[in-house]
């Protein structure tokens, strides 16, 4: 499918750059396993979960979520619970989006270099992308909207591709060029108005907007 929105302003880059991607419901579809973790986070705490519905408005950081469920005081206490869970039901029931390993591959063979930032800390986003084979050649965790902006100018990241308006927010205040996917919470409409350059259906359109974007 082509792509729903572009901007026709925006030059290409003069060498390949490197491409930030986010994680849950850009590259991989965490729904499922996400899902399970929190059904045994609360079977295992008694804190009653609508797992549907958390994994409905993916995106912000854990603590935010989990601020629906419990007090505030017991946040911390609860994240760390459910962190400890989510290796044992949360890797294997999760899958690649459409497109993924696609979209890393696509960057590579045009010698550019792709990184993952994501809000889910790093050594659970490891673990997804591990088991399902998908190599980025850096992975940061723990940072969200506007926060992604510091590793992805620290990698030199020109162009950063999320599901999420806060996605959005991280490219502008990095000043990379926002691909946004309409996979995640946020619609293609909702996307653009909170700045993407680009809007695509899903990361099976991004090799041909990619290498259009290089030509």
């Amino acid at each position: 499918m082509s792509s729903l929105t572009t901007s026709e302003t925006t030059p290409p880059p003069a060498a390949p750059p490197t491409v930030g991607f986010d994680l849950d419901l850009t590259l991989i579809d965490t729904r499922p396993g996400i899902k399970a973790a929190w059904e045994a986070f609360s079977a295992e705490t008694g804190v009653p979960v609508d797992a549907d519905l958390v994994v409905s408005r993916l995106g912000p950081p854990l603590e935010h979520e989990m601020a629906y469920w419990v007090p505030e005081a017991l946040v911390p206490e609860m994240v760390a619970r459910y962190r400890a869970l989510y290796p044992t039901y949360a890797i294997e029931p999760s899958a690649p989006m459409p497109g993924a390993r696609d979209a890393i591959r696509a960057v590579r063979e045009a010698g550019g270099r792709t990184i993952v930032v994501t809000a889910k800390n790093g050594p659970h986003a490891e673990l997804h992308l591990a088991h399902l084979g998908i190599e980025p050649d850096a992975v940061v965790g723990g940072l969200w909207a506007e926060g992604k902006a510091e590793a992805l100018r620290a990698h030199g990241a020109q162009v950063y591709v999320g599901d999420h308006v806060g996605d959005v927010r991280g490219a502008a205040a990095a000043h990379a060029l926002s691909v946004a996917v309409a996979t995640g919470p946020c619609a293609p409409e909702e996307l653009k108005e909170a700045g993407a350059d680009v809007v695509l259906t899903d990361l099976t359109d991004f090799r041909p907007w990619w290498e259009g974007y290089l030509a």
